[in-house]
């Protein structure tokens, strides 16, 4: 009995000792963290032919959208900001269907200062948007193109 003990004993030890020699202790030396090879590039307002996996349209505080087209990769999404002093409801088009990009659809009713991203957009093709109250506003009409 005693020597289970001890053989016990023993093996608790070395497992103690190897848990600390795998970095249990502390080091002075400060790791460096990798730097990913193939960083993700937003959608440039000035370019907006490029594709992208993401892309953001913003309602400024004149009530326009910006950039009015954006074209992004298939799967990728959209963000929608509400930078304007009013709500707006932003959807798909045709008026008042909202059936051709059910997805931009998730980006519904937006308060001032809210923001909401559509879901994978994972077909080619390209969608139009407005503002589901004000149809006809130029202003608030864009496109969506998914290569």
């Amino acid at each position: 009995m005693r020597t289970t003990m001890l053989s016990g004993l023993a093996a608790a030890v070395l497992v103690a000792l190897t848990a600390a020699a795998c970095g249990g202790g502390s080091s002075s030396t400060p790791t460096t963290p990798t730097t990913p090879t193939t960083p993700t590039t937003p959608t440039s307002p000035t370019n907006p032919t490029t594709p992208t996996d993401s892309a953001t349209i913003t309602i400024g505080a004149d009530g326009r959208v910006t950039p009015s087209s954006v074209t992004i990769t298939r799967g990728g999404r959209v963000t929608m900001i509400n930078n304007h002093n009013q709500s707006h409801d932003m959807s798909s088009d045709p008026h008042p269907e909202h059936t051709t990009c059910p997805e931009l659809n998730q980006w519904g009713f937006l308060t001032a200062g809210q923001q909401r991203t559509s879901g994978n957009l994972n077909t080619a093709r390209t969608c139009g948007f407005h503002d589901h109250n004000l149809p006809d506003n130029q202003n608030l009409r864009g496109t969506v193109i998914i290569q």
